[in-house]
């Protein structure tokens, strides 16, 4: 885990090890001030030299200067770095996420992953800084004061020091208790960023059943035990801070006693004895810089294990092998593919079928038969547990990702639009077109007309998840996406069962001119959409119960012939 996390360094080294240089100088100008004063004391003072005052007077007010531009150097170029490495970890855990599969975004909810990426990194920051800057200057000050502090009494040095082991066993202890409850502390505040995107992103559906009164009640639940995540983290952090403090603190009762009896005694003077307590605060200030490390080196290392584990989850890959094969044809042929979610029950079973290039294939039947399945399966966002799927005669687990999926475009029920304008949304079919192959895209999906009425035309923003506009806009935005992506196989999984019968007369016609020529399937219910397909499969949890057109399913007056009949009531 460390070895990982040291390899974020690596980009920035330069500026990291200066940040280093800069805290070292630092190190020594905070060892100069204490030798100064026993000098002064010893010897000047006593022995009336002015001169030498004004002179060292003079030596402390540079050392101060230096350190001012010293500390500022490593307080923002030190950020600097850390805010670097949390960048770099956040465009890698982005890219990761890009290559997952949806297996992992249905086991992980999306306010978690966004607490991990933000949230957690920002812990992580902070440790990129000031972790190695404080084990640097801390390991330096106590090997610098042992040695400064022994030259002026190396017995009263041994007693001091004898002390460090009881503080490194008291922090061990404590440090166990702390890292179980951050971690605890980081499970809940993520479950609670969880909740309150997905209430947030609810907020119209719980104001139309007026349920706003459960929904504090579920937020308050999380709340309460964030509360509790957080006190528990906390108290371990008190336990931890105050036990240190307090052994500090009788080291420094300690040193007084041992020191005064030393002067009583005549074994050393008082301005050795002022020097060698000035030493103790290099003693004890680094040993509280390492109380400070440790809590968080648990904040951070905690966070940096969160990330881990996204970076460390499977992705979807390519065979080594895999090929590109350009330009598809579109024929697709299903082989005794069966397939299960999370090693289930199986939502196919032996299901064996073939849709010829440029032809037309309907999926019907009751909800749960895997007909939304089948649609996933064909661009591989999950992999069948037996069978095999062909693309033009080839294995898809043989193309590679990219080459697949650019062959298939697909319009869903639910259309997703990115918070941003018109004209992003629909060019995202196709990020290379030129504006007026976009317009043309937008022209045949009949959405051209309505964008030149808007105010910013292409350029008006759509809102989040493109809440500014209708259904049926969304889904004519969503076609004309697909127009520009120009692909020879298209997937049309209940594109217009959310729409009202004029519009989905409208966003029919439409989608007739998207798959003229195009390998299509289509998933759904209203029947009068599927009617002109060259060949109708209806699709139980059984499997294929019926395949034929439309005039012959209606004829042989089965599953189908029921549906319509009904439908058609």
């Amino acid at each position: 885990m460390i070895k990982r996390f040291v390899k974020y360094y690596s980009p920035h080294k330069k500026l990291f090890f200066a940040d280093m240089a800069c805290a070292l100088i630092l190190a020594v100008c905070d060892l100069v001030y204490p030798e100064i004063t026993r000098s002064m004391l010893n010897t000047y003072i006593p022995g009336r030299h002015l001169r030498m005052l004004w002179l060292l007077a003079g030596v402390l007010l540079a050392v101060y200067v230096v350190k001012m531009l010293l500390n500022y150097f490593v307080q923002y170029y030190g950020h600097i770095v850390g805010v670097r490495m949390q960048a770099d970890m956040r465009r890698d855990v982005f890219e990761r996420l890009q290559t997952l599969p949806l297996s992992y975004f249905d086991r992980n909810k999306t306010g978690t992953i966004m607490s991990r990426i933000i949230n957690d990194l920002m812990d992580v920051s902070e440790l990129a800084h000031h972790g190695p800057e404080d084990l640097f200057l801390s390991a330096l000050m106590l090997v610098g004061a042992f040695v400064m502090m022994a030259r002026i009494s190396l017995s009263l040095t041994l007693i001091l020091y004898a002390f460090i082991p009881l503080l490194v066993y008291f922090s061990a202890k404590k440090r166990r208790k702390m890292s179980a409850a951050f971690t605890l502390s980081r499970q809940v505040i993520g479950e609670v960023n969880a909740n309150l995107e997905n209430s947030v992103s609810g907020i119209r559906v719980s104001k139309a059943f007026g349920s706003s009164d459960e929904e504090i009640e579920r937020f308050e639940e999380g709340n309460r035990d964030y509360v509790e995540a957080r006190r528990q983290s906390y108290k371990a952090m008190a336990e931890f801070h105050s036990g240190n403090g307090f052994i500090t603190d009788f080291l420094m009762v300690l040193m007084y006693l041992a020191g005064g009896l030393y002067c009583y005694y005549g074994r050393i003077n008082i301005a050795d004895f002022t020097a060698f307590v000035l030493y103790i605060s290099s003693f004890t200030a680094p040993i509280k810089r390492l109380i400070g490390f440790v809590e968080q080196y648990q904040n951070g290392m905690t966070g940096f294990e969160r990330f881990c584990e996204i970076m460390d989850a499977h992705p979807e890959d390519d065979p080594e092998d895999a090929v590109d094969i350009g330009k598809a044809e579109g024929e697709i042929e299903f082989q005794n593919v069966s397939f299960s979610y999370d090693g289930g029950k199986n939502v196919l079973e032996n299901l064996s079928f073939k849709l010829k290039k440029g032809r037309t294939l309907a999926l019907v039947g009751p909800s749960g038969g895997g007909k939304t399945t089948i649609c996933h399966l064909i661009p591989r966002f999950y992999r069948v547990d037996e069978g095999k799927i062909l693309l033009d005669g080839r294995d898809i687990s043989e193309i590679s990702l990219k080459s697949l999926r650019a062959n298939i475009g697909i319009v869903a029920q639910d259309v997703f639009l990115f918070n941003s304008t018109v004209y992003d949304n629909i060019a995202y079919g196709n990020p290379r077109a030129s504006r007026a192959e976009v317009e043309e895209a937008a022209k045949r999906a009949n959405i051209h007309d309505y964008i030149m009425s808007l105010e910013n035309g292409y350029e008006t923003t759509v809102g989040e998840r493109g809440v500014k506009l209708s259904g049926g806009q969304k889904q004519r935005i969503a076609i004309a996406r697909a127009f520009l992506k120009n692909p020879p196989v298209m997937i049309l999984d209940e594109a217009t069962s959310a729409l009202d019968n004029a519009t989905e007369h409208l966003i029919q016609q439409s989608l007739d001119e998207l798959c003229r020529d195009r390998t299509t399937i289509v998933v759904a219910h209203r029947l009068t959409t599927v009617r002109g397909a060259d060949e109708i499969l209806v699709i139980t949890d059984e499997g294929i119960k019926e395949r034929g057109t439309h005039e012959s399913l209606i004829e042989s007056g089965g599953i189908y012939a029921e549906l319509w009949k009904g439908y058609k009531s």
